[in-house]
């Protein structure tokens, strides 16, 4: 998943603030614990997730894909003093390891965790949202970004995580996932409603902001 040189990677982690002692546990747990623990943002990422939303200052944050809670927290960490951040995620299996880590975060006061099907939730929700991370199942990014682009505020951000997949977009052969990801990149380059960045970080952040139209 890592797309840089190992030793850029470390060098980068070595000059990045470090992890919280929550979030270092929560990364070995997760690691220790948890099936699929890739799935984790990390620290590096995680760092550049609470440094945008700490630029940002949302009141209100949406999050597709839970996992253990770590990109949560993370986004949580720049949250206006009134700010809200919902996160949704479809395993339940989860659910009392990862209201645990909120509880221990000081931001359980400020997180909405829940349990469902985000194609059925997100839909219910009122916007505007300031911020969206979109970290779940990658056939369904499309439809997601459907779903929230008009619940965006002006000038709100959304975030795309894994739009690299491991390098495979560049790949001949591609196979389910990858094609998802690489329609979801053309969309969104394509989309005149945004402007988009995508950052080369971990396995790949696409970062679109709402244009004023």
């Amino acid at each position: 998943m890592e797309i840089i040189n190992e030793d850029l990677l470390r060098y980068s982690e070595q000059h990045t603030t470090a992890e919280s002692d929550l979030l270092r546990q929560i990364n070995r747990d997760t690691h220790a614990q948890v099936l699929m623990p890739r799935m984790l943002s990390g620290h590096l990422q995680g760092r550049v997730l609470a440094m945008l939303s700490k630029m940002v200052q949302p009141k209100r944050v949406l999050e597709i894909g839970t996992y253990t809670g770590y990109s949560a927290i993370c986004l949580a960490e720049g949250l206006a003093p009134d700010g809200t951040l919902i996160t949704i995620d479809l395993n339940e299996e989860l659910e009392t390891r990862v209201r645990k880590y909120f509880d221990q975060s000081g931001f359980s006061s400020k997180i909405q965790y829940r349990i469902g099907d985000a194609a059925q939730i997100v839909p219910e929700l009122p916007g505007p949202f300031d911020m969206v991370f979109i970290d779940a199942d990658k056939e369904s990014y499309g439809r997601y970004y459907d779903m929230v682009i008009d619940k965006v505020r002006e000038g709100g951000i959304i975030l795309a995580d894994n739009v690299l997949w491991s390098g495979k977009v560049l790949q001949e052969k591609k196979d389910k996932d990858t094609r998802a990801i690489v329609e979801f990149n053309k969309k969104i380059h394509i989309d005149n409603r945004v402007e988009n960045v995508l950052l080369p970080i971990r396995d790949g952040i696409l970062m679109i902001r709402k244009l004023s139209l």
